[in-house]
């Protein structure tokens, strides 16, 4: 059966508090601290790479970052495939973010290493994602050799297992209940990455205090054919 994508005008999105870790505590613990607090003076100029198959929560973890730095008055660099024209160097961001850097253009290659150059000049962080590891990249070399120069977080996708626990752990913390059946239509009929299947459940709650109703399957299905 084809996989849903969740696309629902969704209230929340990605942060490092609603991010699940399982194998990757220290790709998280390592960006939290990196991120410190409010006001703190000096952030490691180190480059950090993350990279994995997809769902295992590479973009999760840079647009957690980028949220957290507005959400400290601060902006930082973005780039991925999506960037056709990129602004200048901003010496005033607070890093720079590269997602989907096994995909970029030759454009985006060159617009990547010129940041990256300005970057390291500035002592500004570049923290990156891409599907594969450093050494396996088909980019140039300048830039590949910056990628792999820093801290490198090898990410995995969460089991089955884990997600249902996660999901079972979260809905228990909202005092619903998840029969086994809605599970595996959550886990079959949408995309099964965390950060997709958590906020489903946040709509799927929100929905059933609504509605007055329990979470079962029908209820899903009404609250697709509504939105």
């Amino acid at each position: 059966m084809q996989q849903l994508v969740l696309d629902m005008g969704l209230p929340t999105g990605p942060s490092l508090a609603n991010f699940f870790p399982g194998p990757n505590e220290a790709a998280l613990t390592h960006l939290k601290l990196w991120l410190g607090h409010p006001g703190i003076a000096l952030r490691s100029p180190v480059a950090t790479y993350l990279w994995g198959e997809s769902a295992c929560g590479k973009s999760h973890l840079l647009r957690a970052l980028r949220a957290a730095l507005q959400g400290q008055g601060e902006s930082a660099g973005w780039l991925d495939t999506n960037v056709q024209v990129a602004p200048e160097f901003d010496e005033s961001w607070a890093c720079v973010l590269m997602d989907d850097v096994h995909a970029f253009s030759s454009a985006q290659q060159q617009v990547a290493f010129n940041w990256f150059v300005h970057a390291q000049t500035l002592q500004i962080a570049v923290l990156a994602a891409g599907r594969l590891p450093p050494a396996d990249l088909k980019l140039r070399d300048d830039l590949r050799t910056r990628l792999g120069c820093g801290h490198i977080f090898a990410l995995h996708a969460l089991s089955e297992s884990e997600r249902r626990a996660v999901l079972r752990q979260a809905a228990d913390h909202r005092g619903i209940f998840l029969s086994d059946e809605v599970m595996d239509f959550m886990l079959t009929r949408f995309s099964r990455d965390l950060g997709s299947l958590m906020e489903l459940l946040d709509l799927m709650d929100g929905y059933a205090l609504r509605t007055q109703r329990a979470i079962t399957i029908p209820l899903i299905k009404a609250m697709m054919d509504n939105a």
